[in-house]
């Protein structure tokens, strides 16, 4: 399997390489030069088989001579292993036709955790093998930052610089962070929204002689592996209810879109996924994009679920790339325009397409917490703010020709006091993290300027 840049001035690369580079040199996001397909029956084989198993078969054909069967398999088995449910992504019915697909059982519960720890240990197999260090950059809106560092913390390969919007946020969320002391771990809070993280990012990425001194590496959804590790719970929930004959629809909350662009690769590979439903707060540039098909950028507002508080969606370009038949020339003009006034046109050929799949939909912040109030009054289930703008969006798009299933993207202690206006209970963190709030934090923030964050890293990391 091959992986060839979306704005074209790159391709042939390998998986290896692919996982190791995260962004393409020009500035693009690498994508499969095909989507594997699995056939009726092989789907049918993996019904009822372990997480692992269905993830060993989603995963492989996208990854070449990478890895040999036997060794991925425990690779897989040892990432979900701190996972606090067995069924790793369980699913939880709430009604008759409407399902929560739970992603938060991970180790700092949020659905990160799920790619984030297979990320880590392929990483760690690719380093180990060229005898090679990297410095890991990355920008958060909240979840992000914590999933690598605790996949990453024991890291001897690596270098973790992560960047998170100052007091955007939550103290949850921070702390995950910030309490966690291991050398190989910086935390940056940038004076700005998590699109200046995300440009500064880019920026660091797009800077080739800082790129290549400090061998920069990826670990946000630009990396391909993160999408990849995705795919496994659309693929696990869709085989639990009844795939490959049962059609379906996902309604998942997001702001980066690369969560719902690893549905799109799951129905790509064959699952009878018939709508994937954008599930956007205010800040919903994805579900104006859909409806009027101009992309446009306006300031982002902060409400109770920051990790969707993001105007430039990063794996939109994915998409993009694909239903507009791979054509890079396209995708560069719509990236240079979106770069020279914060807006594009979607060509109408590439909308058409899109709307077959896609649907969309916004929650305000008092249909949030309205939804979180009726959650609790008619299942006894507290939802996180993330999780309620899917269920409010999945509401308008059921159908008596699909189950839906909504993504509960975040464990509700990470945002207890949103959860807290909503139903008047202080979700309280598990044990094992209850020690945050009280421990030292570690912090640095700067301004969003590319050369201070340049040279602390490079201050960092001995490069100076």
């Amino acid at each position: 399997m091959d992986y060839l840049s979306t704005r074209g001035g790159d391709a042939g690369r390998s998986f290896e390489e692919v996982l190791l580079a995260g962004l393409a040199p020009d500035g693009g996001l690498y994508v499969p030069t095909r989507w594997p397909v699995l056939s009726a029956d092989e789907w049918r084989a993996l019904r009822n088989r372990p997480w692992e198993e269905v993830a060993l078969a989603v995963m492989r054909p996208f990854m070449g001579g990478f890895m040999a069967g036997d060794g991925l398999a425990a690779l897989i088995r040892e990432a979900v292993a701190a996972f606090g449910h067995p069924a790793v992504t369980p699913l939880k019915q709430l009604d008759d036709s409407l399902w929560l697909l739970e992603l938060f059982h991970g180790p700092t519960l949020a659905f990160k955790d799920v790619a984030m720890q297979i990320l880590a240990r392929l990483m760690d197999v690719a380093l180990e093998r060229r005898d090679a260090r990297v410095t890991i950059v990355g920008a958060t809106s909240g979840d992000t930052g914590s999933a690598a560092i605790e996949a990453f913390r024991h890291s001897k390969r690596a270098d973790l610089f992560i960047l998170h919007p100052h007091g955007r946020v939550s103290e949850v969320q921070r702390r995950q962070m910030t309490t966690v002391h291991a050398p190989n771990v910086h935390n940056i809070a940038i004076e700005g929204d998590f699109d200046d993280c995300q440009a500064l990012v880019k920026a660091m990425f797009n800077d080739r002689a800082f790129r290549e001194r400090q061998r920069l590496a990826g670990v946000n959804s630009i990396n391909w592996a993160r999408i990849l590790a995705q795919v496994v719970y659309y693929a696990t929930a869709a085989l639990a209810l009844g795939a490959p004959h049962r059609p379906l629809a996902f309604t998942v909350p997001t702001g980066n879109f690369g969560d719902i662009f690893a549905g799109y690769v799951a129905r790509r590979m064959g699952l009878p996924i018939e709508r994937l439903v954008i599930a956007t707060n205010v800040n919903d540039i994805l579900h104006r994009a859909l409806a009027t098909g101009r992309y446009a950028v306006t300031a982002v507002t902060p409400t109770s679920s920051p990790s969707m508080d993001i105007q430039v969606s990063s794996n939109f370009e994915r998409l993009l790339f694909d239903v507009a038949d791979r054509d890079a020339v396209v995708l560069r003009r719509l990236m240079s325009g979106l770069a020279q006034s914060g807006a594009f046109d979607i060509p109408p050929p590439a909308l058409e397409r899109m709307r077959e799949i896609f649907a969309s939909g916004r929650a305000d912040e008092e249909e949030v917490q309205a939804v979180i109030r009726r959650i609790h009054e008619q299942t006894g289930e507290i939802v996180d703010p993330h999780t309620a703008v899917g269920l409010h969006v999945a509401r308008a798009h059921l159908s008596p020709d699909w189950g839906m299933v909504a993504l509960a993207t975040a464990h509700p202690a990470k945002f207890p006091d949103a959860v807290e206006r909503a139903i008047g209970i202080r979700p309280p963190l598990p044990a094992r993290l209850a020690h945050i709030m009280q421990a030292e934090e570690h912090v640095v923030v700067l301004p969003p300027d590319l050369q201070k964050v340049e040279a602390f890293i490079a201050e960092r990391t001995g490069t100076a």
